[in-house]
């Protein structure tokens, strides 16, 4: 399958809408309910749960159960505090970055609809050269242009309004997209690429395979180790973002050498089941898909490990798309890794064959 052909324009008027889009931890269903009507042609069922995470399921009858998944959520702020002159004081909703809070423009998000505001600093002029104070949690506030407490409430703005970036989708030098959010929104739009390949190829797979969408990754897991529970899963591969550790200031001695633009990343950790990543990297070499190579200690942060360690044990992998700036409005990736990881897991399913165990203990 040829990398080129991957992406549609329909694909790219979804994966705009789909980034553009709102989707905080915790408040995710907007986000989920456009990601749903874009899979809906590609999958038999849908499976949802209590906090929102979204499931499209093909062949919901069969026994043996493979998952591929991404995140829905994007991190963001809530409401502290309101001071009496009308400032907001913020804490975090995920692992949002204060150093590059200070002269953003937010939406705080009501049930009025969306208030405006931005991230107040005070100008170089006034700041103390000698000991200038950096951006802290403590000291980074939210002006909405009201004078008083009483006129921030008439907005319908109080403490647990949850705050988000109104940055948009962009493509720099044609193969380059930015937006914030790609953590981990881009997992979801390439997971539905694939339920759109399996069906365009009319590839009739011999197990359940189960699209998931995860909610609340970024506060601890807690979506996937949600729906593990629901779905009980035979096999789960994990795709989410890692970091290009070739721009300024990052040590490649601590992150591990990768780079946008060179492929997918395969990641080595103790949640990772090894007979099924080999499988993932045969199955590169076999269809020359390019790929990297990444160590975690102890946990991958992602996903993978709340689906490895659920019911049992699930043979669990990760697929990581490199990114560059995480966790900023900047977030960058590049086309041609979206597709790789798009094939890869494509691929790979056609070669997990029904009931497989991945077992190292095979006679």
């Amino acid at each position: 399958m040829s990398t080129k052909s991957i992406l549609n324009n329909d694909s790219m008027a979804f994966l705009e809408s789909y980034l553009n889009n709102a989707s905080p931890t915790g408040y995710e269903s907007s986000g989920q309910k456009i990601w749903m009507e874009y899979l809906k042609p590609y999958v038999d069922t849908f499976i949802t749960d209590t906090y929102g995470t979204a499931v499209g399921v093909i062949n919901p009858d069969a026994p043996f159960k493979v998952v591929i998944e991404g995140h829905a959520d994007e991190i963001s702020w809530y409401v502290n505090y309101i001071t009496e002159d009308g400032l907001i004081y913020v804490i975090r909703n995920g692992g949002s970055d204060h150093q590059i809070a200070p002269s953003k423009r937010v939406n705080i998000h009501t049930k009025n609809g969306i208030v405006k505001g931005v991230f107040g600093w005070p100008a170089i002029h006034t700041r103390n050269r000698d000991k200038e104070e950096n951006p802290k949690i403590s000291n980074i506030f939210i002006d909405l242009g009201c004078e008083t407490k009483e006129q921030v409430e008439k907005l319908g703005v109080h403490v647990g309004c949850v705050i988000t970036y109104p940055d948009e989708f962009v493509v720099l030098n044609e193969n380059k997209f930015v937006c914030r959010a790609i953590d981990n929104r881009m997992g979801g739009f390439m997971i539905a690429e694939v339920a759109r390949l399996l069906h365009e190829n009319k590839v009739e797979l011999p197990f359940g395979l189960y699209i998931t969408n995860a909610v609340q990754e970024e506060v601890g897991l807690r979506g996937a180790e949600m729906i593990t529970q629901t779905i009980k899963p035979n096999v789960a591969i994990i795709t989410d973002v890692c970091h290009d550790s070739t721009t300024p200031m990052i040590d490649k001695k601590i992150e591990g050498e990768t780079k946008i633009g060179k492929g997918p990343v395969i990641t080595y950790a103790p949640a990772v089941q090894n007979n099924l990543r080999d499988l993932i990297i045969t199955t590169a070499e076999e269809k020359e898909i390019p790929f990297q190579r990444l160590a975690s200690s102890r946990v991958t942060g992602t996903d993978t490990d709340a689906f490895a360690y659920s019911n049992g044990g699930v043979a669990s992998a990760l697929i990581s798309l490199p990114l560059r700036y995480m966790h900023t409005t900047v977030e960058m990736v590049h086309k041609q890794d979206v597709e790789n990881v798009i094939q890869l897991i494509y691929e790979t399913l056609l070669k997990i064959e029904n009931n497989e165990t991945f077992s190292y203990f095979k006679s």
